[in-house]
């Protein structure tokens, strides 16, 4: 076997074996990835605190790393079981609420709510320039997808509970070996990246800020927002203002919609009711006041934290969801982050050279 020979079978070989390994790898890691994921981006969080614990702990790291997992065990469990009662207890009374109404309204069988809905149909018409035909149609097929839909629901809860709570404890797990070797990780890792130590530090430096701003800047205007969605019901005298104020969190990381996925039914709940007031002060808390803390805590977060705008932060919102689903919304900004550094360091070491 000649030289050339013999170079072509080791690269051949090597790439080959590469890709059977990584194949593999992806099939091993691919039902964890969520919860690696959720791991990494918590350990990048409390990366600063746990170099300082680790520094007050004299290099002990792997005490520092039980310490921080334990302490976000209990930041985590302690206060969703307190929201967790008072979500259940106000479900509870919505759910008694909503059969006090079925009964009032004598709804008995599905064929009962297609009933009301064409009722219902009838006064919105009056307001609409649709054709009434084309509104009830589309009102009762609506009805009947939500039906199916709220049949099927309880399967898809109990499987999403338990698949959650897998994915917690995993992720749990995970961070612990994060939190403890984390640094020596992402250090072994750079070493690999074909850019001089300044490109490298600044990279690693920006990757950083952008991940902990995109996460931090979400979550936050997300719990705002299901606050003063909570609050809004509270003064309005609503129903239930702990469980819209939960699901309202959840809906503020929905990019575009969010929280009006919320506040905009109940106000038309409330002017269908005939309660007008409740139904405009509904609209204007939640134009003039939920939907303004977005403008106002988002950028707060993240244009002070990171040198991104605020296009790439949208558009990786939108598409990480879309490729990488829930996680997406933090780790699609960063993704973009990345291509826009390198793309950065591209036209720089371009300019070098010219």
């Amino acid at each position: 076997m000649t030289q050339e020979q013999s170079t072509f079978y080791r690269r051949a070989f090597g790439t080959a074996t590469a890709a059977a390994l990584g194949l593999a790898l992806f099939w091993i890691l691919e039902p964890f990835a969520g919860a690696l994921l959720w791991a990494g981006l918590l350990a990048l969080l409390l990366f600063p605190l746990n170099e300082r614990l680790c520094r007050a702990l004299r290099g002990r790291r792997s005490l520092a790393a039980t310490l921080l997992t334990v302490g976000t065990v209990i930041m985590i469990v302690v206060p969703t079981l307190v929201l967790g009662a008072l979500f259940a207890t106000q479900a509870a009374g919505l759910a008694r609420a909503a059969q006090a109404s079925a009964a009032q309204h004598q709804i008995q069988s599905p064929g009962d709510v297609a009933n009301l809905l064409d009722d219902l149909t009838l006064k919105v018409g009056d307001w609409l320039p649709i054709p009434m035909e084309q509104v009830r149609a589309s009102v009762l097929s609506a009805g009947e997808q939500l039906a199916q839909w709220a049949l099927s629901f309880g399967g898809m809860l109990a499987a999403s509970i338990v698949n959650t709570v897998v994915s917690v404890i995993v992720a749990l797990f995970v961070l612990f070996f994060f939190l403890r070797d984390g640094e020596q990780m992402v250090r072994r890792t750079v070493a690999l990246i074909p850019l001089d130590d300044r490109r490298k530090t600044r990279l690693v430096g920006h990757l950083a800020d952008v991940t902990r701003a995109v996460v931090l800047g979400s979550l936050v205007t997300a719990a705002v927002q299901g606050t003063l969605v909570g609050l809004g019901f509270a003064l309005a005298g609503l129903a239930s203002p702990i469980v819209f104020g939960v699901v309202a969190v959840g809906a503020a990381l929905v990019p575009m919609v969010g929280t009006t996925l919320v506040w905009v039914p109940a106000a038309i709940w409330a002017g269908v009711s005939g309660h007008w007031g409740t139904a405009l002060f509904m609209a204007v808390w939640g134009v003039a006041v939920v939907s303004s803390a977005d403008n106002v805590v988002r950028p707060l977060f993240i244009s002070s934290r990171a040198k991104i705008s605020t296009l790439p932060v949208f558009i990786g919102l939108l598409g990480g969801i879309a490729a990488f689903g829930p996680i997406g919304i933090f780790l699609g900004p960063v993704v973009i982050a990345l291509a826009l550094a390198l793309f950065e360091f591209a036209e720089q070491a371009r300019a070098e050279q010219g």
